[in-house]
This record gives C-alpha cells, structure tokens and sequence, in this order.
C-alpha cells in the first residue's frame, strides 16, 4: 500500500530502507482517486518507534493511505522529541470537525494505574465518544483496548500479580471472518501487559464476540458486531527487539523482570529473538483495512454520523 505520510517524517526513510512503498505528498495530489484517511493517536513514549511499527503495517495493500498522527493536549510526553510532535502530530481540537475512515488508538504503558486517574483520562474518552460519530472503524490496541471497553462498555480491567511478557500461543474461535482471512487456525503474537479483563464481562455485553483467545494470556481480539470497533490485546506489530529493550529497560530500572516466555531462543537473553508473529501483523491489519473500512466506509465521508 503506498502511505501517504510527510516526507521528513523519520519513518519514511525506514519503511524505504525495507522496500516498503512510501508515496510523496507531491505524487499524492497528482492522484485522481479519494485516500483513506487513518488516524493514529499515539500514547507510546516511544513515538518514532511506534509510528514506524504501525506505518510498516498498513503497508500491504493496493489503497492509498493518509496517515495522520494525534497527540494529547492534556499530557505533554517527558521522552518525546518536542519538536518531532510539534512538526508531525495534531490534536484534537484541531480536528475534531473532520471525519476519518479509520483510527488506531495506541497502548500506553499505564499497569496498575486506574483509568480515571490517568491525566488524559478526559480528553482520551472525548475523543472515543467523538469516533461514533466521526470514525468508521477503530482498532484499539493493548491499553486502547481495555480503555475502549471500559470507556464504552464498563467492563473493568483487572491488574495482574506479575507483568505478562513473551510471544503466545493464540486460537482463532470466529472461523470464517474476514479479519482472519490468510491466517492460520493458531498464531503467535507478543503480548506486554500486567492488565488483564475476565472472558465473563465480555460475554455478558451482547454487542461484542470474541474473536481470538490465549490459554495464557486470555481473550486477545474482541469487536463490536457491527464491525466499528476492534479491540486487540496482543502486538503484532512490534519489531522483532521490542520485547528485548523493554525487558532491558525494566532490568536497568531495578524491577528484576522474568525473561519475556518463549522469546529468547534457550531463553538466553544475549541470543537474538526469532520473529514468528511478523505475518500475523500483516494479515491482520491488511484485513481490518480492506474488508472492514476500504470495502465499507462512505465514499463521501460528510454521508457518515
């Protein structure tokens, strides 16, 4: 999919070094056709590292693409280059009056922290009631997806004793779905999280299915039956290191973490990790793209909410 991002946006030079079809904003305007918009709001830390993950994964279709990043006006990040968010991030009041086809909300490394007493608390549930109106589709990833069913749904997260960390066995329990079209009955994902929420208050709120589920990390993918909203607990997209430098970062903190299961091969933590997740990744958001907002969303976004 050629990704219609700024030129300088660190990014670019990345996703080309990989063979990845990056498209210019000049060869953009010159196009005769109507791109997805997708929005991206991204509560990482590490927001380069992420906008890559997520840029690299929405690379793999024939749609054009128009990628926009949001920040929160609410919380200023201390890790994050002022400059970088200044020149290539939005916020919301900025374009609260625009409609997008898709958005992805980022997780966040909040464990153990209430929603409520999160500082953009606030202005993170004005902008999930605002994706009613003003969004078609929106996936929501690790912390986003126990923000979205909170927020939408009521259903409380639950904090775990230890954090969980490593690449899992998941089952697909809703065969015959496009989002998991191209993928095997079983997939391997990471999953970095010490939250967690009970199968049974998901059940019991009938305008969700779960889609995918893990023996040890529990319920992986959920939707809303209507296709609007997606909630994932697991990464597909991370980097084949992601798991390293957050169990390096945790060591150097003093935290004394476990070893991420089953990703260090003999779990020897100098060995590199073997990537067994990468096509998951691909699959899973070319589909969500393809099947749940290209083939859907209103050619005209002003027919939408």
């Amino acid at each position: 999919m050629p990704i219609n991002i700024p030129d300088s946006l660190p990014a670019v030079e990345i996703l080309q070094n990989e063979n990845i079809f990056v498209m210019t904003e000049e060869r953009a305007e010159h196009q005769d056709i109507r791109p997805l918009r997708v929005l991206i709001l991204n509560l990482m830390p590490t927001k380069v590292v992420t906008e890559t993950q997520l840029l690299r994964k929405l690379s793999n279709t024939p749609i054009q693409i128009q990628v926009e990043l949001l920040k929160t006006a609410s919380y200023i990040p201390q890790h994050a280059d002022p400059t970088h968010l200044d020149t290539f991030y939005t916020t919301f009041d900025e374009i609260k009056d625009q409609k997008y086809d898709g958005m992805i909300i980022t997780g966040a490394p909040l464990d153990y922290i209430a929603f409520e007493d999160v500082t953009y608390w606030e202005e993170a549930c004005r902008i999930m009631d605002w994706c009613k109106t003003n969004v078609f589709s929106t996936m929501h990833l690790c912390w986003g997806a126990f923000a979205g069913l909170h927020y939408y749904y009521g259903i409380p997260k639950i904090d775990l004793e230890e954090k969980l960390s490593g690449v899992f066995e998941h089952r697909i329990v809703k065969n015959h779905v496009p989002l998991f079209r191209g993928l095997d009955d079983i997939f391997y994902a990471p999953q970095s999280r010490a939250t967690s929420m009970r199968e049974e208050d998901i059940r019991a709120v009938d305008e969700l299915e779960i889609m995918a589920v893990s023996d040890v990390a529990g319920v992986t993918i959920v939707k809303t039956k209507d296709d609007r909203h997606f909630f994932m607990t697991c990464h597909p997209e991370y980097d084949a290191d992601t798991l390293a430098k957050e169990y390096y970062r945790d060591v150097e903190k003093g935290l004394n973490p476990k070893l991420p299961c089953n990703y260090f091969p003999d779990d020897d933590p100098e060995k590199m990790p073997v990537v067994t997740w990468r096509s998951t990744g691909q699959i899973i958001f070319s589909n969500w793209l393809n099947h749940y907002v290209y083939q859907n969303t209103p050619y005209d976004m002003k027919d939408f909410g």
